[in-house]
């Protein structure tokens, strides 16, 4: 959880409009390989970054259900639960572009809104897309942010987001090699890492 999440979380709740922003962290993300940190480790971590930030909870239902984290079932207890609400599932542009591999991708707009992070500087263009999912965005793209709140769900946005040169995997191999990752991740976040002895290389 590094200081790039924070500045998406607050950039989304300004450009969406949102009344609150949960972040979910993947008990099992079933989409690649296994993360280096335990799901109790990067629960922690998520909650220790946002504990200051306004409107943003964390939720810990797919840490503590067993089994992979679908997104589609996420949604539709969230639906279930809250059945008056509107969710918007936020992605970046590169888990967009992979959106076609997940389980039951073309059912999560029956349950939610998906509003996609651009960054300036790498913009996402539907040319871009592989069929089937630039005719899915054609279908169900919409400029009118208004949208989000008129319909309960079933609308795809884009939204800009702020630069950031910072990523998981700098984070990682900071840590691995011993070099300080100060202003890279929360001081919280930071002393948890280390405390725990998170991300250290393996002596062989």
């Amino acid at each position: 959880m590094h200081v790039g999440h924070l500045q998406l979380a607050q950039d989304a709740i300004a450009a969406l409009e949102l009344d609150a922003l949960r972040c979910i962290p993947a008990g099992h993300p079933p989409h690649r390989q296994a993360p280096q940190a335990s799901a109790a480790d990067r629960l922690a971590m998520a909650r220790l970054a946002f504990a200051n930030s306004p409107r943003c909870t964390v939720d810990d239902r797919e840490v503590l259900q067993a089994g992979p984290s679908w997104t589609i079932r996420t949604l539709e207890r969230l639906k279930h639960q809250e059945p008056a609400a509107s969710h918007v599932l936020i992605l970046g542009a590169d888990a967009l572009l992979g959106l076609t591999t997940w389980h039951r991708w073309q059912e999560l707009l029956d349950y939610a809104h998906i509003a996609v992070a651009n960054r300036p500087e790498s913009l996402l263009l539907p040319t871009q897309m592989p069929e089937p999912l630039r005719s899915f965005w054609a279908d169900h793209y919409t400029h009118d942010l208004l949208q989000l709140k008129q319909q309960s769900a079933g609308c795809l946005v884009s939204f800009t987001i702020a630069p950031c040169t910072v990523s998981a995997t700098q984070v990682r191999q900071a840590v691995a090699q011993g070099r300080p990752i100060t202003g890279l991740v929360p001081e919280t976040v930071e002393n948890y890492i280390i405390q725990h002895h998170l991300y250290q290389q393996t002596a062989h």
